[in-house]
């Protein structure tokens, strides 16, 4: 089973960081289902910005917690130019 991170920018112009493993019914459950984290869920609608595949559930999670300790200027950087 494939791993993903991803990065969102929400509504407010920030950025949220988690990982699936179906990106797409993520972003969706994170814009239209009380599923969505509840960051997001006060933030609609979220645009996906980035993702990477990661080997398993612990590498993506190790990932997720990389990038979340990074600025918001560091994370523009680097989903500029990423269209998904």
């Amino acid at each position: 089973m494939a791993w993903y991170v991803y990065i969102v920018e929400c509504r407010d112009g920030s950025y949220y960081t988690g990982i699936t493993t179906d990106v797409e019914r993520r972003i969706s459950e994170h814009n239209h289902s009380p599923k969505g984290a509840s960051y997001t869920r006060s933030r609609r609608p979220v645009t996906l910005h980035y993702h990477e595949s990661a080997n398993n559930r612990s590498e993506a999670t190790q990932r997720e917690l990389q990038i979340k300790k990074l600025s918001s200027s560091v994370k523009r950087t680097m989903t500029a130019g990423t269209v998904e």
